[in-house]
């Protein structure tokens, strides 16, 4: 078993490059937005939804050669590849949302986008490496799914992140001040 320095290539490039790209969209531009209407908690629910709504859209594996008229509906028709069964898609769901929540606080609370840049980085450079280093051949769920946003494991580690931002923003700043 050889050590693949492409692959762990992506996975840095990946943890560097989509948390710069998704929190200036997601939790700048849109929760920015949202903000401006005063109600902080709705706008971060609406962001945290939308994030994770958004991370089931994929692009189509295959394009065609031969452009016709009904050729954007088919684009945006395999764009929904990424939803499967129920079950899966709202566990994925549920850990996107909880994800995005924990992101949206930590842009609020710190009224900057560096510690979710840092969080949501960490997450991809987290998740890329243990899917590169486990390779899971069955689905223990409810426990762990088909990827690591499925389950009661994944949740878990959302809450324990949860726990340990809340925890370090109100005592981590209290005593540096």
């Amino acid at each position: 078993h050889t050590f693949a320095w492409a692959r762990l290539g992506k996975v840095l490039v990946a943890s560097i490059t989509v948390p710069f790209i998704e929190e200036a969209f997601f939790r700048g531009m849109v929760l920015g937005v949202l903000l401006r209407t005063g109600r902080k908690y709705l706008a971060i629910v609406g962001v945290s939804a939308l994030f994770a709504a958004v991370h089931f859209f994929k692009a189509p594996e295959r394009t065609s050669a031969i452009v016709t008229w009904i050729s954007g509906l088919n684009s945006i028709a395999n764009s929904f590849a990424g939803v499967g069964d129920l079950m899966t898609v709202t566990s994925a769901f549920a850990t996107l949302f909880l994800f995005g929540c924990i992101l949206a606080v930590a842009r609020v609370d710190t009224h900057s986008l560096w510690l979710s840049i840092g969080l949501h980085a960490g997450l991809i450079f987290g998740s890329g490496a243990l899917s590169w280093l486990t390779h899971r051949q069955i689905v223990a769920l409810p426990w762990v799914g088909k990827n690591l946003l499925v389950g009661i494991v994944p949740l878990g580690v959302a809450a324990i992140t949860w726990i340990i931002m809340r925890t370090w923003l109100k005592y981590g700043r209290a005593s540096s001040v």
